[in-house]
């Protein structure tokens, strides 16, 4: 597979060490260049050798330096590597509010420089505040957010299973209002979560209505079942759902993770993938994410329990735990659940818990001596736990979504720190799997076709003019990879295993990575809706 069309020769004499000097009319100066680089520039035509000069937080030059003055106070050779737009997240949880996580040193090795948060519903609607918040303390990454359909919820309704009344559903289109005037980029929901599943479609249609009142915004939705929900709702159902939501309020869709999920639904992302392509098709601007990993994470009580047995909130959990005739049903569902999922043997902790961390929930029930659904409601008596589902995923599902030329890429992914020694390796390995996987081994997909579903697609959906793209006057967020060497190291075993490959990030013009080692820099920027810098930049 050929990745480097050589186009601009660079001589030998600029891959130097060059010097900053005063500018004249035909002096280009910079902060930095990087020279002879095999370059993706995000659109997904094929690499171009080319020089890149960087001036302040902005690509300034891109092109042949040769027989120009191009001088800056750093070089570096960039001969035998890819160069290419920093890598978007469009579905993240990385945590750049924990000390441990500020520098996001898992998504940076990746090459990524963008993260997407807020999602699932989570969002709060204290948007300006979120972004100021990064602003103040600084972050590794740049990052964006949305206001969530299940925060807003719960912040009016609680855990309530019904319908809001009047000024209910009044006071939750405020609090999306007042996230949309802080920058949020859309709504965000988690139809599958609660208490988003206790909404109907109106509901969620009514609040995307004000969010579409703000130009470009975005619909993005883990949809109400992706095929593992209980009671089913309907894989197909689901992404029709998710598609009248932004159709009918006037926002563009986004699916998170999108996929299709337990073995009841392997071979069948085609059918799903072919309702957005008919809504595309018909002028609405929907599309999706996805990573390459064949296991879910999110949380046992969603993935054990059926939503009706939590209306009112944990303490009303509790009381029906403790109700026999209740429990008999709740068994029989959790079963049902389960089976759904590939059985309890499926299901791996990624918890704090050390009793918990790195086992099924077979094996805590075989600890336990008691049924999988009985182990369940004993551990959500002390509370939630993080579990992955295992095997949820079809790896032939993968393959023909990543083909598609409206997927972005997504981690899905946080990364919990010394707190969980066994998680997710999605946040340490999800865009450098995509290229190990699918471009170098499988040689499925091209790898212009792979660097533009992670940057200027995404950039494109997004609205935002000056970022995704290696051109002049765009942002300088800039990754540069050794092919060769790019490897995903994370396991679901062993997690905390940064992927490599990855030789220098730039993120707004500042090394984040340089020579495969992070500086600790936290150059990242909060983004709001259309693109611009929180700060005015």
């Amino acid at each position: 597979m050929k990745y480097m069309t050589r186009r601009f020769p660079v001589p030998a004499s600029l891959i130097v060490p060059a010097v900053l000097v005063s500018c004249t009319s035909t002096e280009r100066t910079a902060d930095l260049l990087l020279l002879g680089g095999s370059v993706l520039d995000g659109s997904g035509s094929e690499a171009v050798e080319a020089d890149i000069s960087i001036t302040g937080d902005r690509i300034s030059f891109v092109g042949d330096a040769t027989g120009t003055s191009a001088t800056a106070s750093d070089t570096v050779d960039a001969t035998g590597l890819i160069v290419a737009p920093g890598f978007i997240d469009m579905h993240s949880h990385a945590e750049l509010d924990a000390d441990h996580g500020r520098d996001a040193r898992a998504f940076l090795y990746q090459g990524i420089t963008t993260v997407a948060l807020g999602m699932d519903g989570g969002g709060s609607p204290d948007v300006a505040e979120q972004l100021a918040s990064w602003t103040a303390n600084g972050i590794g990454v740049n990052a964006f957010y949305f206001v969530g359909h299940n925060a807003v919820r719960r912040r009016v309704m609680g855990m309530d299973d019904r319908a809001p009344s009047a000024d209910e559903l009044d006071a939750m289109r405020e609090l999306v209002r007042r996230g949309m005037e802080g920058g949020a980029h859309g709504l965000s929901s988690g139809l599958f979560y609660l208490p988003g599943n206790y909404a109907d479609t109106e509901e969620v249609i009514e609040l995307n209505r004000v969010a579409a009142e703000y130009p470009g915004s975005i619909y993005d939705t883990h949809d109400r079942d992706l095929g593992a929900a209980y009671p089913p709702f309907g894989y197909l159902e689901s992404i029709a759902e998710g598609i009248r939501i932004g159709e009918e309020a006037g926002t563009k869709v986004i699916f998170s993770h999108f996929n299709a999920q337990g073995a009841h639904n392997y071979g069948r992302a085609p059918e799903g993938a072919a309702l957005i392509e008919a809504a595309r098709a018909r002028g609405v601007d929907v599309a999706g994410a996805h990573h390459s990993y064949t296991a879910t994470q999110s949380n046992l009580r969603s993935y054990t329990i059926p939503s009706w047995f939590v209306a009112g909130g944990d303490t009303a959990m509790l009381r029906r735990f403790d109700h026999p005739d209740t429990v008999e049903i709740i068994d029989r569902q959790t079963r049902e659940m389960l089976a759904i999922r590939g059985g309890a043997d499926h299901l791996l902790f990624a918890d704090p818990r050390p009793d918990l961390n790195g086992k099924t929930l077979q094996d805590v029930a075989d600890e336990w001596g008691m049924e999988a659904s009985a182990a369940a409601r004993r551990i959500l008596r002390e509370g939630n736990a993080a579990v992955m589902n295992l095997g949820l995923y079809d790896v032939e599902n993968v393959r023909h979504l990543a083909r598609l030329d409206w997927m972005m890429t997504c981690t899905d992914g946080r990364d919990p720190g010394p707190s969980r020694p066994v998680t997710h390796p999605r946040a340490f390995g999800s865009f450098t799997k995509k290229i190990r996987d699918l471009v170098l081994d499988e040689r499925l997909i091209t790898l212009p076709h792979t660097i533009r579903s992670m940057t200027g697609l995404a950039a494109d959906f997004l609205g935002w003019p000056d970022r995704g793209y290696l051109r002049e006057g765009y942002a300088a967020d800039i990754t540069v990879l050794n092919l060769a060497a790019v490897r995903d190291m994370a396991t679901y075993e062993n997690p905390h295993q940064y992927s490599r490959g990855t030789v220098h990030v730039l993120v707004n013009g500042e090394f984040a990575i340089r020579d495969g080692e992070a500086t600790m820099a936290l150059a990242g920027r909060a983004i709001v809706r259309g693109g611009a810098d929180f700060d005015g930049r």
